[in-house]
């Protein structure tokens, strides 16, 4: 395991003796479901992301894709350099434009618009591409775990809802020899669909970015050899985007006739609609048993909550499938879900709560943590350039653009910066998944009037972009000035 300085280390060398770009800033992205670490790095001429990942194997399957995919011409980030140790590496910033940010306005006001459609219309073009174009010639030898969809994925996937959702619930009892005769059934009845494609294998919103309205795709190391409608039922029926269905069907009618046009099958788009159930069935047992482990297991809140979302989209495709055998246990387990809807809906929402504050040393000194907590984070800003020295800047503030400006132009205020941001984030990653309530944050200097709130402000909006999900209070207390931004 590498140190965050030896990651940073690798990383400025990477870009500055493989690219020959001067690193400029070099910050740590907020922290993701997976192990992976990632940064954000700013060069003298363009912007990109870094990589750790002590899973070389992964990382492997990682570069051997994007290599192929890139060669296809398919829409991914490339590989720009590697280290030595094949653990670090430097790849095309795509932004931070998502699918799903998307699909969060449209569930905000209440109606997906027309744009948004059209983003799905175009990530299933893509899709098509990916599973027919991106398939040929795939090196699948370097797929990580495995190279294909195999009946092992399946009943992992089965058993990850057994183990880290189903018996974590005191309120359904289950005979575990007839659910597991129910599983081999069901995986037996899958594997008999059509599979000698790419599958993406988490092809859902949050891993489709959006640059200049066009879909560009990450997360595909997980890809491997399968069938076509696991990755349609991954993106159509991820359970927080909550699709309506009469354009989720639409969409999937969009697929099929994009696909038909390039398999030109019959025989094909039969077996798509044949098997298409078994698969949404296997997709949302496989999203409760993730949300089981990250929710119930790891005690993350976000994920736990989440739980009613999946439930809900799976009592209703346990109304409305139809497969050609019956699955009496599993059915008789889903049939009992309503008990668990009224549990987990009551979850108290415990948004976590960050108070950002600027003072001054001078007068009033460090602020009072009102939550009891004990303090938090206190950082002064005392040993940086200080823009009251100067006439000009003396009757502003750190909100007024002329000190932001002075400020900004100080290499001194990016390091200041660089490491704040790290050492908090990574504060709010932990309280975030230990369901923590407050964290209170601080800055200070002489007067609490321009390097105090230039951090504090700064600070405070970034954590409300990149964690839309907590409270953030700003307050410029020698300034009597606060703002509030809400979760969204």
């Amino acid at each position: 395991m590498k140190t965050l300085d030896e990651i940073k280390q690798t990383l400025t060398e990477l870009v500055e003796n493989e690219l020959h770009e001067k690193v400029v800033a070099l910050v740590a992205m907020p922290g993701s479901g997976s192990s992976r670490q990632y940064f954000r790095i700013q060069t003298d001429s363009r912007s990109l992301i870094g990589a750790y990942n002590v899973n070389v194997e992964e990382n492997e399957a990682f570069y051997s894709f994007s290599k192929h995919f890139t060669q296809c011409k398919l829409p991914v980030p490339e590989v720009l350099a590697v280290s030595a140790g094949k653990d670090v590496y430097v790849q095309t910033d795509l932004g931070d434009d998502s699918l799903f940010i998307h699909v969060e306005k449209c569930l905000e006001n209440g109606k997906f618009d027309e744009e948004t459609i059209d983003l799905y219309r175009k990530s299933l073009d893509k899709l098509v591409d990916f599973q027919t174009i991106g398939h040929k010639g795939l090196d699948y030898s370097k797929a990580f775990p495995t190279p294909a969809f195999d009946e092992m994925s399946i009943m992992e996937d089965l058993n990850y809802f057994k183990y880290c959702f189903l018996k974590e619930q005191e309120e359904i009892s289950f005979n575990e020899t007839r659910l597991d005769a129910d599983f081999q059934r069901l995986a037996k009845y899958i594997l008999e669909a059509p599979a000698d494609f790419f599958m993406y294998r988490d092809f859902q919103s949050r891993n489709i970015m959006i640059v200049n309205n066009e879909p560009y795709f990450i997360d595909y190391q997980g890809g491997r050899r399968g069938p076509l409608q696991y990755d349609v039922v991954s993106l159509l029926y991820q359970v927080k985007a909550r699709i309506p269905e009469d354009i989720r069907l639409q969409l999937i009618d969009y697929y099929k006739q994009r696909i038909s046009t390039v398999e030109s099958q019959s025989s094909l788009t039969l077996s798509f609609d044949k098997y298409f159930p078994a698969f949404v069935l296997l997709r949302l047992l496989q999203v409760l048993g993730a949300y089981g482990f990250r929710g119930l297991i790891q005690k993350k809140l976000h994920f736990m909550q989440s739980i009613p979302y999946a439930i809900r989209e799976l009592m209703n495709a346990n109304s409305h499938w139809s497969l050609p055998f019956e699955l009496p246990e599993l059915r008789s387990v889903i049939d009992k879900f309503g008990l668990l809807l009224l549990k987990y809906e009551n979850i108290e929402p415990e948004v976590l709560t960050i108070s950002v504050n600027s003072f001054s040393f001078k007068n009033g000194g460090v602020p009072y943590d009102k939550s009891g907590n004990g303090g938090g984070f206190v950082f002064d800003c005392r040993a940086l350039p200080n823009p009251g020295r100067y006439e000009q800047y003396k009757a502003l503030t750190g909100e007024d653009a002329p000190v932001k400006e002075f400020l900004d132009d100080k290499p001194d205020t990016h390091y200041f910066l660089q490491n704040v941001q790290m050492i908090v984030f990574q504060s709010v990653d932990n309280y975030l998944e230990r369901g923590f309530k407050n964290l209170q944050i601080n800055f200070g200097c002489t007067g609490g009037r321009h390097r105090s709130v230039y951090f504090a402000q700064t600070i405070g909006e970034m954590i409300h972009e990149n964690y839309p999900m907590v409270r953030v209070e700003i307050n410029h207390l020698a300034q009597h000035k606060n703002y509030v931004y809400e979760p969204r």
